[in-house]
């Protein structure tokens, strides 16, 4: 059963809630300090394994209201790419081809890291279900710790409440992205990543993000069409169906071939969150420039639009091309039943994950960047 035909059966809307909010503890530890973290990162430039470790509170199968503590280790591995020029979008010419990938323009990417898979329920719960940060209530707008009568920055690292669906919406967990949140709730998750590593972890520009998918490709996708097919590099619709899941499910990660520049499922499996706030008539002011640095659209405390990349296990070929952008909307918080609706938690796309980058040194115009608290409303 997918995500969708899970929300059509919901329980009744005070338990929903209920459960929504509940704190699994009635000691809410202070908020962290804000992390610190240097412009210019000081490696070499060839790949790395960055190891995060965390106690957390595992849920019992039987009990909900019921936990057990354990520390978990973490690896997950940051792939170097190089920096360089390439050209941003489609051309009008390109089967499938969307308005607002057009019209294309030259950017400049500085040196940066990728993450080498998109971000698993493994790394995610380490915040998620993390023992020692308060969770971000949310009721009649407000912004609060539970049992702490300080209220939150908009910077404070905290951990989501929980969801009131189960939080894989079916999909299943081990080696499986981290899927359904919200742009939010992964810019925490970078801003707690950061104070974890001391570094300065962000979401990939848009730009970022097209560059390292196409690795020195110009077509349609990051592999040579006459030669192999999207079925050997992504989950799609046409191959992510299994015998229990005939509409399809997301996979384990890194199971198809690597891109040339060494990084997994930029085609399809979850579609990934980008840090850009969704400008559509940005490609055409970069157009108006011989070569643009960085190309992208600081993020603001607007709940939508932000920008999603390569396409999903749900989604046909054309939402997998490595020019194709979709830029998120209120549509797909819909059937949530509470007010305000969740900061953290998606409720129509079970296809949303997310990656994290690395920036060498930071773009200036980046330095310092924080998540802020989505406005309340929609």
């Amino acid at each position: 059963m997918t995500g969708r035909s899970c929300l059509s059966i919901l329980p009744l809307l005070g338990l929903i809630v209920a459960l929504s909010f509940a704190a699994d503890d009635e000691t809410i530890p202070p908020v962290p300090p804000e992390p610190k973290v240097a412009a210019k990162i000081d490696l070499p430039a060839k790949p790395f394994t960055e190891t995060v470790e965390e106690e957390i509170k595992i849920p019992d199968d039987k009990d909900p209201d019921k936990f057990t503590l354990q520390k978990l280790k973490t690896t997950f591995e940051m792939v170097y790419v190089p920096a360089g020029e390439f050209l941003m979008g489609s051309p009008a010419t390109e089967k499938d081809r969307k308005e607002n990938e057009g019209p294309q323009h030259k950017v400049k990417v500085n040196a940066f890291w990728l993450a080498k898979v998109e971000t698993t329920w493994d790394l995610y719960d380490l915040w998620y279900r993390n023992k020692d940060l308060p969770r971000r209530d949310e009721a009649d707008g407000e912004f609060e710790a539970k049992n702490n009568d300080k209220k939150l920055g908009p910077d404070a690292i905290t951990r989501p409440t929980n969801p009131y669906v189960d939080d894989t919406y079916g999909h299943g967990r081990a080696g499986k992205p981290a899927l359904c949140m919200s742009h939010h709730a992964a810019m925490v998750f970078c801003q707690w990543l950061r104070l974890k590593t001391k570094r300065g972890y962000r979401l990939p520009t848009e730009a970022e993000w097209e560059y390292a998918c196409r690795a020195g490709s110009t077509g349609r996708y990051s592999f040579d069409e006459s030669k192999e097919k999207l079925a050997d590099y992504g989950w799609f619709k046409d191959n992510s169906p299994i015998e229990d899941k005939p509409d399809g499910t997301t996979h384990e990660v890194a199971k198809k071939k690597a891109n040339a520049f060494g990084l997994f499922d930029m085609h399809g499996n979850v579609a990934e969150w980008c840090l850009d706030q969704y400008d559509p008539k940005a490609y055409g002011e970069y157009a108006k420039k011989e070569l643009s640095l960085g190309a992208f659209t600081r993020p603001t405390d607007k709940k939508w639009s932000h920008v999603v990349r390569g396409g999903s296990w749900l989604d046909g070929p054309e939402k997998l091309r490595s020019a194709f952008r979709w830029p998120s909307e209120v549509e797909w918080m819909r059937k949530d039943p509470q007010f305000p609706r969740s900061v953290w938690w998606l409720t129509e796309m079970d296809m949303i994950g997310f990656r994290v980058a690395l920036p060498v040194e930071e773009y200036p115009e980046l330095v310092g960047l924080k998540p802020s608290v989505p406005k309340k409303g929609r």
